[in-house]
């Protein structure tokens, strides 16, 4: 699930994405903006998996999420598919108000 807050003052909307994946130990969000290193996602009990990231209004980002080291998923929420050089799908990210 993706949540999106924008600011009055910045060039910023800061994302929230959220994963839930019961019975997964580890979830990262691997994605363009910061140049697909993986971000380890926080949990907090057995709720979903969650990382806020700041990326530029009016932008659009590819991402995926990382489940137990193995396991692509993209995020159902997302607002737009990109094809990568895998033959899969990317989850898109677009940042505009």
């Amino acid at each position: 699930m993706l949540k999106k807050k924008f600011f009055k003052t910045k060039d910023e909307c800061e994302v929230t994405f959220e994963m839930n994946a019961e019975g997964a130990q580890e979830v990262k969000l691997v994605c363009e903006a910061n140049e697909w290193e993986p971000l380890v996602m926080k949990r907090s009990g057995k709720g979903p998996f969650k990382a806020k990231v700041r990326l530029p209004k009016d932008s659009e980002f590819q991402f995926r999420y990382l489940v137990d080291k193995d396991q692509w998923v993209n995020d159902d929420t997302a607002d737009a598919y990109r094809t990568n050089e895998h033959g899969t799908k990317n989850s898109v990210v677009v940042t505009t108000p």
